[in-house]
């Protein structure tokens, strides 16, 4: 078969057919009384590996050798494949990535292009100092992608660094509460701790709604700082998870004053008394929660916690009961 109808039956450009033929790949087996190639089955056959094993993406050279090397096995060639193949892939998903956060954010001219790149690299850099400075920066001098301040955000170990890309990120725009949110299922406890820090200082009802969800959250410290933001915003239904810290003894005192802001409404400020209350006379916590429940109290205005705590001043826990007293006394010179 000449070189014209390989090429045809092939797919394969009879220019290639000839580069083939200078790499050594392939030798037509005859030649014509004209001197034309002439392939033969066998040649064509050869053809076809080679094709196949470029698809692969080995090169002329690691093809011969596997075609011709009697000695060769290939499984040391393929998972060198297989890496090389995750490095271009990482590197063109990082590529990509950057690309779609300069689109996202709009630059008008290559100037912009430029700042927004340069925005970029400082957010990733070793020096804390040029990252807080990006944070800051990012906010008016060079507009940054909501993704990628979330991405520094969700990574920073530094507090400072953290502080100032929660700041940046509060000032950003819509699309935060969403991107924090999936840093909430993160396998590692520090990113979802840094998720939703970053998501209490974010004003709006989507952060709201995305905090409520938190509350269901299986680890106790994203609940906690939920539970926390949620208190500040007024909304009750943070109250089971801030009396659950006061129990736990976790950042109690932060819990009782979020509860103490929450009493402000009247019918709250019965929920949260009946809450403590039950956790009391039911819970089977020890001297030292109920003594922090005790002190829960003070901060709640209202006939059910001045009831509870007359109850109490005859516990027969003695700490519990002095503190009771005392509260009492406080209440009573109001």
């Amino acid at each position: 078969m000449l070189i014209g109808e390989v090429a045809r039956r092939s797919g394969v450009s009879a220019r290639m057919l000839r580069h083939y033929e200078s790499r050594g790949l392939v030798r037509p087996s005859g030649r014509t009384g004209s001197g034309y190639r002439e392939y033969s089955a066998e040649d064509i056959r050869r053809i076809f590996h080679i094709e196949s094993l470029r698809s692969l993406g080995l090169s002329l050279r690691e093809i011969g050798r596997a075609l011709d090397d009697p000695g060769f096995t290939p499984s040391a060639l393929v998972d060198d494949l297989i890496r090389q193949t995750r490095e271009r892939i990482a590197a063109e998903t990082e590529l990509l990535t950057r690309l779609r956060r300069i689109d996202a954010a709009d630059p008008t001219g290559w100037e912009g292009v430029l700042q927004v790149v340069a925005l970029l690299q400082a957010l990733g850099s070793k020096s804390a100092d040029a990252r807080q400075r990006a944070a800051l920066s990012s906010v008016d001098e060079v507009p940054a992608p909501v993704e990628a301040l979330v991405e520094a955000a969700l990574s920073e170990t530094d507090p400072n660094v953290a502080g100032a890309l929660r700041w940046a990120l509060a000032r950003s725009g819509d699309g935060g509460p969403a991107l924090l949110a999936e840093g909430l299922g993160s396998p590692v406890a520090a990113v979802r701790e840094r998720a939703v820090q970053a998501l209490a200082e974010l004003a709006g009802g989507e952060a709201t709604a995305r905090l409520r969800d938190a509350l269901a959250h299986p680890d106790v410290v994203v609940r906690g700082h939920a539970a926390l933001a949620l208190g500040a915003r007024g909304t009750a239904d943070a109250v089971p998870t801030l009396i659950d810290m006061i129990v736990a003894g976790r950042n109690d005192t932060d819990a009782a004053d979020a509860l103490s802001v929450l009493a402000s409404d009247t019918a709250t400020a019965d929920r949260i008394a009946t809450g403590l209350v039950d956790r009391l006379t039911h819970d089977t916590a020890e001297a030292p929660a109920r003594g922090r429940l005790t002190q829960a109290l003070a901060g709640i205005p209202g006939t059910t916690a001045a009831r509870a705590l007359m109850e109490l001043s005859h516990d027969e826990d003695r700490a519990v009961a002095l503190t009771a007293a005392y509260l009492l006394q406080l209440r009573d010179a109001r």
